[in-house]
């Protein structure tokens, strides 16, 4: 099997191009800058299981996440940055991660009061 074969296997295992969303959240940090190592796990495990739950993850997934050790955003974490449109959220906690998953994730709507950033089209 060649490094292109095994690489197109693990897409297709993962579902990659299946994917329509993906989160980014920083968690488990190596130095806790933005918000206690505790709470950005307490938000990762419950990203994980809220996604699971809502069948947003699986054979016909839709979004995909990522634990990041750090966004290099070290203020009111934890931070969270979705894809596509780069769109950057501070205060991460399962409630606001809620929202997140509900009006972003789901539906495509920025979650204004959260926002730190996005990316501008040119």
């Amino acid at each position: 099997m060649t490094m292109l074969d095994e690489l197109q296997n693990a897409a297709e295992t993962l579902g990659l191009s299946r994917y329509v969303r993906h989160i980014f959240l920083c968690a488990d940090q190596t130095e806790a800058k933005c918000c206690a190592k505790e709470a950005g796990l307490e938000s990762w495990e419950f990203l994980k299981r809220r996604l699971k739950e809502l069948n947003l993850v699986g054979p016909r997934p839709l979004v995909y996440r990522t634990k990041a050790n750090c966004l290099r955003v070290c203020v009111r974490g934890p931070i969270a940055v979705v894809y596509p449109g780069a769109v950057w959220y501070h205060s991460c906690s399962p409630d606001v991660l809620e929202e997140i998953i509900q009006r972003h994730l789901i539906k495509g709507e920025i979650v204004e009061q959260y926002l730190i950033a996005r990316a501008r089209v040119v």
